[in-house]
């Protein structure tokens, strides 16, 4: 009995260090790739909006849980005393995304996003359910409306055990930081897959000018987990190393999810950021995203500008906002950041070899970026 424990034991720690211990991988500006016009902010992340923070806690043990969580939260304070206005898009309704009916009807976030797998997403919503509950100051509390957005990574990863516990989700909470963010194979992505290779997290963000937008910014996470025919900057790279457009007698292959996070500091309400996540599903178009049938694409924003949250205790609130026309250079922004961010998780992520012997390979940096130079994306010079 001892050996068999010492053996698990001995397995889970070699799989850990095989999955962490690759030399770090670049994102996508390390290879001389810069996608749109705007130029990112100092971390290029969803953290370059002030105030965000995110936190990840990742479940590697034995040879088959390989899966996670992802806390995304606004600001520092109580969000059920202070709300953020807040929207959710549907790309494709083929997912679970916890709370996104009142969102959308009070255009409002009232808890921390929470991101996992697709089976864990209900001790998900009762962890932050719990925490809002036991928040100082909310002991009248009757109601709450938890978020929770989750992709499948089942290849990977042993789903049907729902192993996540909610000391797994506070976890990613409490470790919820400013700063740079971790990316590729971690918290909620350590068991995802993207259009043939290894997905995971990803961030991207972009600083507008003052002349033009107002100098607000915009940032974007991402937990990637679909299909398509991966495109980089433009560049069809799919076409030197697939995945096939139809792979014979295997649709599987075609299904998938994404979630994105949209934040921003510009002063915009619930209807108008219903616009801005619109706009991110163009960025996620331009990576050869297809949307197919089983992904369940969702993207969720919120903004933190002070101007425009929501007190629990006042009845009544005037709040300021940008005019429409001044939308547009915010739209530009955020296809341009969730694109990057996309592309960042590929990059990023690590080989993960996980239940069964399934294995998702990392993309091969040097194989793309030869093919990033046949389709003229990157010169030497940009290297």
């Amino acid at each position: 009995m001892f050996r068999h424990y010492a053996a698990a034991f001995l397995a889970a720690c070699f799989v850990a260090t095989t999955v962490q211990s690759e030399p770090a991988r670049p994102r996508l500006r390390d290879l001389g790739v810069e996608v749109g016009v705007f130029a990112p902010g100092p971390l290029n992340a969803i953290t370059d909006v002030a105030g965000v923070r995110v936190g990840h806690d990742t479940l590697i043990e034995g040879d088959r849980l390989r899966t996670g969580a992802t806390a995304i939260v606004p600001h520092e304070g109580d969000l059920f005393q202070e709300k953020v206005p807040a929207a959710v898009v549907v790309g494709n309704g083929f997912g679970k995304l916890v709370g996104s009916t009142q969102v959308n009807e009070l255009g409002q976030l009232e808890t921390p996003i929470l991101l996992t797998n697709t089976l864990n997403v209900w001790e998900a919503a009762a962890t932050l359910a719990e925490e809002a509950l036991a928040a100082p100051g909310n002991e009248a509390v009757r109601s709450v409306n938890p978020v929770v957005g989750e992709t499948n990574d089942g290849y990977l990863n042993d789903i049907r055990s729902r192993a996540l516990k909610p000391e797994h989700f506070r976890a990613a909470l409490s470790g919820a930081e400013s700063g740079p963010v971790e990316e590729g194979s971690v918290g909620a992505g350590t068991g995802t897959r993207t259009m043939g290779y290894k997905g995971g997290i990803g961030t991207s963000s972009r600083k507008l000018p003052h002349s033009l937008g107002g100098g607000y910014t915009v940032g974007v996470l991402t937990q990637t987990n679909f299909s398509g025919l991966l495109t980089v900057a433009g560049a069809p790279v799919w076409r030197d190393f697939g995945p096939k457009p139809y792979p014979e007698h295997d649709l599987s292959s075609k299904d998938g999810s994404c979630m994105i996070v949209v934040a921003t500091d510009a002063p915009i309400d619930a209807r108008q950021l219903k616009r801005l996540a619109l706009r991110a599903l163009v960025g996620m178009g331009r990576t050869g995203a297809d949307f197919s049938n089983g992904s369940g694409d969702y993207v969720i924003a919120f903004s933190t500008s002070e101007l425009v949250r929501i007190q629990a205790d006042q009845s009544e609130q005037t709040i300021p906002r940008l005019s429409e026309a001044s939308l547009t250079p915010l739209f530009d922004a955020v296809a341009e950041a969730t694109e990057e961010a996309i592309l960042n998780a590929i990059l990023r992520a690590t080989t993960v070899q996980g239940r069964d012997g399934n294995v998702s390979e990392a993309i091969p940096i040097e194989r793309l970026k030869d093919s990033l130079r046949r389709y003229g994306a990157i010169s030497s010079d940009d290297e």
